[in-house]
């Protein structure tokens, strides 16, 4: 467990020691420090998922800035608890670091494969952690000569129910699902979208 030196009489924040830096993912050390405060906790959460940076004592979406009310009506938190969480990310070097350069992954299509008329296949595996699972999807795809346009993944760390969401041309899909089930060991696989 790293070693934690509390900082601040009336709001206390946890800042990890520079040796256990290295030791910690940094999704794990973002839960240390915010541990104490599960509030703080949702708002680096909300902005991890949504690539939204911080710079400075500012928000930002690409180069647009987010003003704090929003971004605590969002969490459902006030806007004190949004600059307390910005605050505490500068005293750790490097979650600074992080969360400064975050970028937003850009458009995701899952709202909008059908209306496009491309074909999604949603993938909820046993094993999350499992190695090759998107390879595995893939490899299965390109075998039925489907093209995968983009490539959604939910962290498991950050998302209890995580989904690998494969969106591509308008190629049936069906007759697939069978084929991605087996090809690893998968709770499930849903066809959505035109292709389905």
């Amino acid at each position: 467990m790293p070693k934690v030196v509390e900082v601040f009489s009336l709001q206390l924040f946890k800042v990890l020691r520079k040796e256990d830096l290295s030791r910690s993912l940094m999704w794990g050390r973002i839960r240390v420090i915010f541990e104490a405060h599960p509030e703080r906790l949702q708002v680096a959460k909300f902005l991890l998922l949504n690539g939204l940076s911080v710079k400075g004592t500012k928000i930002y979406v690409s180069q647009v800035e987010i003003p704090t009310l929003k971004v605590a009506r969002a969490v459902g938190v006030d806007r004190r608890t949004v600059n307390e969480t910005i605050r505490a990310m500068s005293l750790d070097r490097e979650i600074k670091m992080v969360f400064s350069k975050l970028e937003s992954a850009g458009p995701s299509l899952r709202a909008v494969a059908k209306e496009m008329g491309l074909g999604m296949v949603e993938i909820t595996a046993s094993d999350p952690d499992r190695v090759g699972i998107l390879a595995n999807a893939s490899r299965v795809l390109a075998e039925h000569g489907i093209s995968i346009g983009q490539a959604l993944v939910d962290d498991p760390e950050m998302n209890p129910d995580p989904k690998l969401t494969l969106i591509g041309d308008s190629h049936p899909w069906k007759g697939y699902s069978a084929n991605l089930e087996n090809s690893w060991n998968c709770q499930g696989v849903s066809l959505l979208g035109t292709g389905a």
